[in-house]
């Protein structure tokens, strides 16, 4: 490659609009951002009829059961 061929790919590539240096790329933040109000992981001891009739309709039955919670207490 001459030295005028690597200066006009260099031009075009400051001039494109999508190409980003790769320390501003390598900077960033990989999978989600961070939830306002994350949910905490507890150990909670429940009767194995409340587990059971919550897991009995399927996935979903830990997001079924805090909305449960929720509702009992005027969230």
């Amino acid at each position: 490659m001459t030295n005028e061929e690597n200066a006009a790919i260099s031009v075009a590539a400051q001039a494109d609009p999508d190409a980003q240096p790769t320390d501003v790329v390598s900077r960033r933040k990989a999978g989600r951002p961070p939830l306002a109000r994350p949910k905490r992981a507890i150990q909670l001891r429940l009767d194995a009829d409340v587990l059971d009739r919550f897991k009995a309709d399927g996935d979903g039955w830990q997001t079924r059961m805090n909305e449960a919670l929720r509702k009992a207490v005027g969230l």
